[in-house]
């Protein structure tokens, strides 16, 4: 965040990122977020993917200075969680930025600007979020790949057993792995993002209720209302009505 704060709710937990620090996400994690920003004031921030690849290579380029796959997994971080902004951090990130204006910095500087801020990530209070994340082998890296297997395929039949399959762990180990990077068990992971997309779908798109839900893989249209109800405190009928109101 170069402007502006914003608050995020996850799992019963609040945390707060703003100018003086930036937000790790080292797994899919849906969550609510409030913007504190004003018309002089907006919000400004940059976003910068994890490059797996690339942080393979400077993990092994670090050697013996690395953490262990075994320290990250004993560690279990947080799958989400803001790191305060350390000097070298925002060096490199203004550094960065300055060379997106022009063509040929940003060409010739950018990709070593940008594995320059994966190396001071390494060095961040969230490390070992990223060295969890490259242990391929480890639960907390199984979990990211199951996360993204259900971001992709949220409307398709899935369940435990299959995902724990997916993972190569059995459904219990996998049911407690994915529990502690979540808080949520699978299945209340998957309908989390089925309704979000819901969501998205009839604010975005103006789509009808029993569309959205059939889109998200819902197979009763009164389940769908009476879930999404519980989860946002209205339902989508009642959303539809407000986002057609905002619309006109």
């Amino acid at each position: 965040m170069v402007q502006g704060t914003k608050v995020g709710y996850l799992g019963g937990k609040q945390f707060v990122y703003d100018a003086n620090s930036y937000l790790l996400v080292s797994a899919t994690l849906p969550f609510e977020c409030e913007t504190f920003a004003s018309p002089e004031s907006p919000l400004l921030g940059l976003y910068i993917d994890i490059d797996l690849p690339q942080l393979n290579v400077l993990i092994n380029e670090l050697g013996s200075a690395a953490m262990t796959a075994d320290e990250a997994e004993q560690a279990m971080p947080s799958a989400i969680a803001p790191v305060p902004l350390e000097a070298d951090m925002l060096d490199a990130i203004a550094r960065l930025i300055r060379c997106l204006g022009d063509a040929h910095e940003r060409r010739i500087l950018g990709p070593g600007l940008l594995r320059e801020i994966l190396f001071r990530a390494l060095q961040g209070g969230q490390a070992t979020a990223l060295y969890a994340l490259a242990a391929h082998n480890g639960h907390f890296a199984r979990v990211a790949r199951a996360l993204q297997l259900i971001q992709h395929d949220y409307a398709q039949h899935l369940d435990v057993e299959q995902l724990a399959r997916q993972a190569n762990m059995s459904t219990s180990a996998f049911h407690r792995a994915f529990k502690e990077v979540t808080d949520d068990s699978p299945l209340q992971y998957l309908k989390k993002i089925r309704l979000s997309k819901a969501r998205d779908f009839i604010v975005q798109q103006g789509m009808k209720a029993y569309v959205a839900a059939d889109q998200v893989g819902y197979e009763s249209a009164s389940q769908f209302s009476r879930e999404f109800k519980r989860y946002f405190g209205h339902s989508p009928a009642q959303l539809m009505r407000d986002s057609q109101q905002e619309r006109v």
